[in-house]
């Protein structure tokens, strides 16, 4: 054959050879491109419905919250996983402390006069419970306090109460009663969400209209009893069982405010407003659902994969709490846990990506790098934090948490599907595919405990005491569900268990009150600690 026909030959099988390269790349890309566009609006539509004003917000054990489990347990049998709930479905129903409740049984009747609960009296909050019946009364009309001390911003109405209880205790009186003949409104109510400690007797509030039943000291016939209420959360649970030893699990919260009916909103409005959490967490729930569907059909088999969407984490991490205290499998076998919270406004000029947990295992290290072509990656080494895999955290599992960042709609009526950033969702999702990628080839995960989580959201505080709040707690005061090592509550002797009440001067009974009494003191400051061990009160000296 002549050279220059042999040369033709081979050129043109060159040609057909780069020609078959170039026609496979085009199909990747263009297979690359289906996905990409088929998962943009899966996203867009699982936010759109869990975001819709028809689920009033999602609140915890709401008609809303039943609609977007219903939505997301039927997400999770499309994709082909199995539910490990309750009975084999896909839920798991907890129950959630929601305050205090006034029995239905309540009497109180001046001589033959029976008054209607709400409309003419009412138990205050912290009121001791009570039936009897009595003369052995006070009556303490609160004008008189109110008018002189009406240009008094340091009145404060509840610490006057609380003395005039003391005094009615100390002179063997049964019941304090209430009312107000002024036209200065005290702002007394039934607060189901007080958690101020119980008064020695009954404390009721009357309507001043009643005042004059009480002439001549008449006998009243007192029944009051003040209940724990609840309300049932649901976390969705979807499973692929691949036979393996060691479980992966991946997590978002999709309840949300409601109408902020639990007074975690920052709206400042009087109308109610229908709070749809678009970020705060449809995305990270949209997120769950198609990683869920990814994983169905990986091929990734080393390990199961568990799939959760909480309910109860803007009350107080109740769904992730409930899981990892009543989960289907024993919590050593998992071997690590991702949190997706508020991952659908990663801003398109800094893609700044937040990623907690960094410090759980010396793995990450390995895996994750700062220096990422696309994110701007800010590591937070701490395990604990405000959102669910804090509850993973306390059982010694691996975590890393994913956010893009707070915004001026968090927790507002405001936070909506229109204002998702669905590309910028999309490379927090791949970012986290190849993180599970790469473990699957990997044994499990070694776990490192971290130093205590610096302060996070609005509130900075000077100093720290090193515990672990449970936020499920519904006694009064702070219940420790961890102690951070080498911290001042370690070296004071703070146990997991105790339930601290008073730090210095300041008692407090929640954890909002236990933050505002942190704030007053500075670092080197020493004071005492009054907690409850069991039955024992204890007072430790404590350093900051």
């Amino acid at each position: 054959m002549p050279r220059r026909i042999v040369n033709f030959a081979v050129r043109r099988n060159h040609m057909k050879y780069i020609s078959g390269i170039l026609l496979l790349l085009a199909q990747a890309v263009c297979a690359q491109e289906a996905t990409t566009t088929a998962l943009t609006t899966g996203l867009k539509k699982h936010i759109g419905y869990l975001a819709d004003d028809k689920l009033e917000g999602r609140r915890t054990g709401s008609k809303g919250e039943r609609l977007a489990y219903t939505y997301i347990s039927k997400a999770f049998k499309d994709a082909g996983l199995q539910g490990n709930g309750d009975n084999k479905t896909f839920i798991q129903a907890f129950e959630v402390h929601d305050g205090k409740a006034i029995s239905a049984d309540s009497r109180f009747r001046i001589g033959k006069n029976n008054l209607k609960l709400d409309d003419d009296y009412f138990p205050l909050s912290n009121s001791a419970d009570g039936a009897f019946k009595s003369n052995a009364y006070t009556v303490i009309d609160l004008a008189e306090q109110l008018l002189a001390n009406a240009a008094n911003p340091h009145f404060d109405l509840d610490e006057y109460i609380q003395t005039s209880v003391k005094t009615a205790v100390t002179q063997g009186k049964s019941a304090l009663l209430l009312l107000n003949n002024s036209t200065i409104k005290d702002n007394l109510s039934f607060d189901s969400k007080d958690k101020k400690l119980r008064t020695e007797i009954p404390v009721i509030y009357l309507q001043k209209k009643y005042a004059v039943l009480l002439t001549g000291n008449p006998e009243i016939n007192v029944n009051i009893h003040i209940g724990e209420k609840s309300r049932t959360g649901h976390n969705v649970l979807g499973f692929i069982d691949n036979h393996a030893e060691a479980t992966i699990i991946l997590g978002a919260h999709y309840d949300h405010l409601g109408y902020g009916e639990d007074h975690n909103s920052l709206y400042a409005g009087s109308k109610p407003m229908i709070h749809n959490g678009a970020d705060d967490n449809a995305s990270g729930t949209a997120a769950l659902i198609e990683l869920a569907a990814w994983l169905k059909k990986s091929g990734l088999k080393k390990y199961n994969y568990q799939l959760i969407a909480f309910s109860g984490e803007e009350l107080g991490l109740f769904g992730s709490k409930y899981f990892t205290e009543h989960a289907p499998y024993n919590m050593s076998t998992v071997n690590y846990m991702i949190n997706m919270d508020m991952i659908g406004r990663l801003n398109d000029s800094t893609h700044g990506l937040s990623i907690g947990g960094y410090g759980t295992s010396p793995a990450w290290s390995g895996i994750m790098k700062p220096d990422d072509p696309f994110f701007k990656i800010r590591f937070d080494s701490s395990g604990s934090g405000p959102s669910d895999h804090t509850s993973f955290y306390r059982k010694d599992i691996p975590v890393l948490f994913f956010f893009t960042g707070t915004h001026a709609d968090y927790h507002k009526p405001s936070d909506d599907a229109n204002k998702i950033n669905l590309g910028g969702e999309l490379a927090v999702i791949n970012y986290i595919k190849e993180i599970i990628t790469t473990t699957n080839s990997r044994e499990k995960l070694a776990f490192t405990k971290t130093k205590e989580a610096a302060s996070s959201g609005k509130n900075s505080f000077k100093v720290s005491l090193g515990i672990m709040p449970d936020y499920t707690f519904s006694g009064a005061g702070v219940l420790v569900d961890g102690v951070s090592e080498g911290k001042a509550a370690q070296k004071a002797g703070i146990k997991t268990g105790d339930v601290l009440i008073q730090l210095g001067e300041h008692v407090f009974t929640d954890v909002q009150s236990y933050m505002g009494a942190l704030n007053k003191f500075n670092k080197g400051e020493s004071t005492t600690v009054k907690l409850k061990r069991g039955t024992t009160e204890l007072t430790l000296p404590i350093t900051f």
